[in-house]
C-alpha cells in the first residue's frame, strides 16, 4: 500500500521549486501518493500552476498563504493545513521553503505526523532583513528543526551553512539532495531558437546578448548588473545588448538605476538600447539559446535554477559567489566574485565579453555534466531512498 505524502510549498510562482515539487509528486508514484498544496502567486508574479497540471496533478491552492507575515492569514492557513492533515492522514509531511516550512511543520507537529521533513531551497539568515528580525527567524528555524525528522539541503555548501555557520540543525540531521529538472529541452532546437530570439530583439550577428534571469527583488541585486553594463560601456567592451528577464517589485527602481548610470533601456524588443526589460519569458530554453552570457548578481541564493539551465544550454556564466553556486557551477563554465566585490563582478563580465568565443567552447563541457547532476530522475531516486530510510 502506498504511503501518503503531504507536500507543501510557499506559492505557485515561476521558479525551480514548483518544478521540483511537481516532479516529486508525480514520479514518486506508485510508492508514494502525494497531495500537493501551496499558496497563489503574488502580484507581479506569473502563476506556475501549469507545471503540475501539465503532469496531470491537481494541486490544492490555499488562498490564506501569503509571502509576508500576516498573523490572521497565517493562522487561517495553519488551521486549514491541520484540517487537511486530519482528512488526508499523511505518513510524511514534507515542506519546501520558509513560510510553508513554518506553518506546515507546526501543523504537522500538532497533528503528530510520523515523519516531518523540510527542504531549505534558500534561507533568510543574511541579506534579507535587519539583525533583530534575522535572529527571530533563526530561533524559529532551530525550534522547527528540532521537531523535524530530517532537514534537506540542496547543496553541500548549504549544509555547512545550516549546520556550522547558522547552527540550525546538527549535520547528522541534514541530508543533501540537489535539485533536479527535465533539462533535455535545453539541448534541442538550439539554432532555430537562437535565430528567432535574435530576430525578435533586433540583434546583429556580432552583437553579444547578456541576460540575467529571475524575479526583480532586492535580494537579486539587479543594480549591480546595471552598474556592470555601465562598466562595459566605459571600457568599450565588444558590441552587446543586455536583457533583464523577469518581473517584480524593483522594476521601477532598476529603471531609475539605469538613468543614474546613463544606461539606456526599453521594454520594446527592437529598440537600440543598452538594456531590454522583457518581463517573464516562460519558454526559457528559447531565451537561453538566444543569449551568449548569463549573469547572476544575488546577495543570497539557495541553488539558482538559472545557472543550472544556462549550463544545460551551454552558456558561460558570470555570478556572485553566494549560496550553493560553487557546488552548481562547472569550473570551466563561469567566473565568480565575492558578493560585495562590485569591481570584481564588473571586471569578470568584461573579461567574459572579451573572451566570448573561447569561453563558449569551455561552456560546452558543462552540458552533459548538468544533465547528469541535475536530472529529475536523480532527484526522485534520491528522495525515494530517503523516504524509505526514514520510514524504517
Amino acid at each position: 500500500m502506498a504511503k501518503k505524502v503531504l507536500r507543501i510549498i510557499n506559492r505557485f510562482n515561476i521558479g525551480g521549486i514548483t518544478y521540483n515539487v511537481s516532479y516529486l509528486s508525480k514520479y514518486l508514484e506508485p510508492d508514494f501518493e502525494t497531495l500537493l498544496v501551496g499558496g497563489p502567486e503574488e502580484e507581479g508574479e506569473d502563476s506556475s500552476l501549469y507545471i503540475p497540471q501539465n503532469l496531470g496533478l491537481k494541486p490544492l491552492v490555499l488562498k490564506q498563504f501569503q509571502r509576508e507575515i500576516n498573523f490572521k492569514a497565517d493562522y487561517a492557513a495553519y488551521k486549514e493545513i491541520k484540517k487537511i492533515i486530519r482528512e488526508f492522514k499523511p505518513d510524511i509531511v514534507h515542506t519546501h521553503a520558509s513560510k510553508a516550512g513554518a506553518i506546515g511543520r507546526l501543523a504537522a507537529i500538532h497533528c503528530k505526523v510520523p515523519i516531518i521533513i523540510h527542504t531549505f531551497h534558500g534561507h533568510v539568515f543574511h541579506s534579507y532583513f535587519g539583525k533583530i528580525k534575522t535572529n527571530f527567524y533563526k530561533i524559529i528555524e532551530r525550534y522547527l528543526a528540532r521537531k523535524s525528522t530530517a532537514i534537506i539541503a540542496i547543496s553541500h555548501k548549504q549544509k555547512i551553512e545550516l549546520s556550522e555557520v547558522f547552527h540550525i540543525a546538527p549535520k547528522e540531521k541534514i541530508y543533501v539532495v540537489p535539485l533536479g529538472f527535465d533539462l533535455t529541452k535545453f539541448t534541442i532546437n538550439k539554432e532555430k531558437n537562437r535565430k528567432e530570439f535574435r530576430e525578435k530583439y533586433n540583434l546583429s550577428e556580432n552583437q553579444l546578448a547578456i541576460g540575467i534571469i529571475g524575479r526583480l527583488a532586492p535580494i537579486k541585486n539587479h543594480d549591480l548588473f546595471i552598474e556592470a553594463i555601465a562598466y562595459l560601456k566605459q571600457k568599450k567592451a565588444p558590441s552587446f545588448k543586455a536583457f533583464i528577464i523577469g518581473d517584480g517589485e524593483t522594476k521601477l527602481s532598476i529603471m531609475e538605476t539605469c538613468k543614474t548610470w546613463q544606461v539606456s533601456y526599453s521594454t520594446n524588443p527592437i529598440d537600440e538600447v543598452d538594456v531590454i526589460f522583457t518581463s517573464w519569458i516562460t519558454n526559457i530554453d528559447w531565451a537561453l539559446h538566444g543569449l551568449d552570457l548569463v549573469a547572476l548578481t544575488s546577495l543570497n541564493e539557495g541553488t539558482p535554477v538559472s545557472i543550472i539551465e544556462a549550463q544545460a544550454a551551454g552558456k558561460y556564466v558570470v555570478s556572485t559567489n553566494v549560496g550553493g553556486i560553487e557546488d552548481v557551477l562547472h569550473p570551466d563554465c563561469g567566473l565568480l566574485s565575492i558578493v560585495w566585490d562590485k569591481e570584481g563582478f564588473c571586471n569578470n563580465l568584461y573579461v567574459a565579453c572579451n573572451n566570448y568565443y573561447i569561453n563558449a567552447k569551455k561552456a560546452e563541457k558543462a552540458i552533459e555534466w548538468a544533465l547528469q547532476k541535475f536530472s529529475y530522475t536523480r532527484l526522485v531516486a534520491d528522495m525515494r531512498m530517503l523516504y524509505q530510510q526514514l520510514l524504517k
